[in-house]
């Protein structure tokens, strides 16, 4: 690939890596909002941003051609639901302390896309792949046997981000007109919970001090500007090269949960971590090894 376009690619994607890593900073800012009321602000102002960008790069021909297809567009609302209970879950995590939760789910996220690949994409399993599964899988299991507890915020995450990822494969949209209908389909549901139910000392606007209001619109922001930096980012590096940087997001988290926030890594949390943490190191290796075999392989047959 292009030396230019390698390099603007890493850079997108460290970008777009570090908000996620970084961004429960941007929550715990705000913990004193309720979990519910973030995530409709995360909804409304997301869906004002991906409007104003659409316009500005003038897409709206592709916006215009998802319409024409009714199938894609009603499968964008079960899309939509899985990414904002994958948000509302997220953003409760780390208002509540369970930030080493939340990051554990990211790890294991990469390898539950493995499982769905091979279920419903008929994705063949190479067997370190198996290993690193059966690795992660011991992990969850030895803390439920051994402590009576699932870290149900941690599969929470990786689950439903894991098939809003398939979903979203599966769909073929791109990423702005994909995020635009999303919204788009939870807008209603946000703004009548806001405006109607919701009533709390940092519901009503109006009331709020504007220092709040600003930090509350910039959360369509910190929602958009990674997701764009990813998809940048995909178009410019190797997909094998893309999902090395995926690690960076969770590890971000798990050094702030510990580092910033005094959250403590008990005894079922690290032996958890420590299976998923080989499982990956398993996983990498895999890769790093099936991609030199496969140079190996094209620079034999040239």
């Amino acid at each position: 690939m292009d030396p230019k376009q390698t390099r603007q690619g890493i850079l997108l994607a460290l970008t777009a890596y570090f908000i996620w890593g970084i961004a429960p900073v941007y929550f715990k800012f705000i913990h004193y909002v309720p979990a519910t009321e973030i995530l409709t602000h995360r909804v409304i102002w997301s869906f004002f941003f991906m409007l104003a960008l659409i316009t500005v790069c003038r897409q709206w021909p592709l916006v215009k051609r998802a319409c024409q297809n009714r199938k894609k567009i009603l499968t964008l609302a079960l899309s939509a639901v899985l990414i904002g209970g994958n948000w509302l879950l997220y953003i409760w995590a780390v208002n509540n302390h369970h930030m080493l939760e939340a990051s554990l789910g990211y790890f294991i996220n990469p390898l539950v896309n493995v499982v769905l690949g091979m279920l419903f994409l008929a994705e063949r399993f190479r067997r370190m792949q198996w290993l690193a599964v059966l690795l992660a899988t011991c992990g969850v299991l030895v803390q439920l046997w051994t402590f009576g507890s699932l870290p149900v915020i941690g599969l929470g995450l990786a689950f439903s981000f894991a098939f809003y990822g398939l979903l979203r494969k599966k769909i073929a949209v791109d990423a702005q007109t994909g995020m635009l209908f999303e919204t788009l389909w939870l807008l209603p549901i946000a703004g009548i919970y806001l405006f109607g139910i919701a009533d709390s000392t940092t519901s009503h606007m109006g009331l709020n001090p504007w220092s709040l209001n600003l930090m509350l619109i910039a959360a369509g922001i910190i929602t958009t500007v990674p997701l764009l930096c990813f998809t940048a980012a995909a178009t410019r590096l190797r997909l094998s090269t893309l999902g090395f940087f995926q690690y960076l997001g969770p590890t971000l988290m798990f050094l702030l949960a510990v580092t910033l926030y005094d959250e403590v890594v008990t005894e079922d949390k690290l032996i958890t971590f420590g299976f998923i943490w080989a499982a990956l190191a398993l996983f990498i290796a895999d890769a790093i090894y099936t991609q030199r075999r496969t140079k190996m392989k094209s620079l034999k047959q040239k």
